[in-house]
Order: structure tokens, then sequence, then C-alpha cells
């Protein structure tokens, strides 16, 4: 089961949710807010007008440096998205291990 009512996910929180969400038509994104992509995984760039284009209900995985500012961030985001859901990597792009396999 996964619990889509948190704040933070953990890299192997996010890979292996992401994997069950998807095999059920739900669309998870990681979402880039420091312009800086993490190399070896899909990211999308921060930008609201095309993150409010995406399916009702899908996943908005948001990272930082460190994962604070994107926890701190939050509320922010859930308001400007109010029709997905928002979570914040715990660690940021600084504890995301590039060799990780699930």
């Amino acid at each position: 089961m996964v619990d889509l009512d948190v704040d933070e996910w953990t890299q192997t929180e996010y890979l292996t949710n992401k994997r069950v969400l998807e095999e059920r038509g739900v669309k998870v994104l990681l979402i880039d807010t420091i312009l800086n992509p993490i190399l070896g995984t899909q990211t999308v760039t921060y930008s609201p007008p095309l993150l409010r284009a995406e399916p009702e209900g899908s996943v908005f995985v948001f990272y930082c440096d460190t994962g604070k500012s994107s926890k701190e961030r939050l509320k922010e985001f859930r308001s400007k998205f109010p029709n997905h859901v928002c979570i914040s990597l715990r660690g940021g792009r600084g504890y995301w291990r590039k060799n990780l396999i699930l």
C-alpha cells in the first residue's frame, strides 16, 4: 500500500512507490526545483503552467539540494497544485544514490 498522505519519501520509497503507482496508471514525476537534474533518473524542471497540465491525481515529488527547502515549500506547492499529490524527496539531490536499484 502506497501512503500518499505524507510529506516526504526517501529515495527507496520514491522508486518503490513510483513503480507501484505507475502500474496503477498514476503518473509520478520527480520535480527539479534547483535547475540541477539528478543524473541517472528522469526529472522534470519546475514549471507551474506545465505541471498544472499533468493528469489530475499525478504525484509530484519535489527536490532541492538537501530536501529542506522543498519540504518547507510543500504548503506552497500544495496550494498551487490542489489536484495533484505533492511530496518532498528526503535528503534531496545530495542524498540521491545513483547506483541504488530495487
